[in-house]
């Protein structure tokens, strides 16, 4: 996974733009990965894991309702994360991560391997919906940071 955000740091830098990160089930591993990049504090000034529900809602801004009526592992949550952290930290681009690694947890609807991918640049927020089934939970958290890479990239190329 070396350097998997090289390509994310360097366009970023370019442009003079900015990135964070509010991570729960990825566990830093997206503060991490970027911060292996030569040059990444340029772009990178901190994130957030936000493990528990209540730093989720204290810390970042995820609304309890959100919480309570479709839970932390939700496209509205992981849209609420992202927004929070780019406010909260004051970047251009804000990325979050929300889901079930395993091995256990989940449920019928989002089931072990869901995770929730939350961006938000410029008033504009998306989720997206993965699904890992039969990973490991290292593997999981690899390509949800994999992917947290991509959208960075791909966000900050279209800023």
């Amino acid at each position: 996974m070396e350097h998997v955000f090289k390509k994310a740091v360097d366009i970023l830098q370019s442009k003079g733009l900015t990135v964070t990160f509010a991570e729960s089930c990825t566990g830093g591993l997206m503060c991490k990965s970027i911060t292996d990049v030569p040059g990444a504090s340029a772009v990178f000034h901190g994130g957030a894991v936000t493990y528990s529900n209540d730093i989720k809602i204290s810390v970042i801004g995820v609304l309890p309702d959100t919480i309570e009526e479709v839970s932390e592992v939700s496209d509205r949550c992981a849209a609420e994360m992202a927004e929070g952290a780019r406010r909260v930290f004051g970047a251009d681009i804000g990325v979050s991560a929300t889901g079930y690694a395993g091995p256990g947890g989940g449920t019928d609807a989002n089931p072990v391997g869901t995770v929730f991918v939350g961006v938000s640049v410029r008033g504009k927020t998306s989720a997206y919906r993965l699904y890992y089934p039969g990973k490991t939970r290292d593997e999981i958290r690899t390509l949800v940071t994999s992917f947290a890479a991509y959208i960075t990239e791909c966000e900050a190329d279209g800023f």
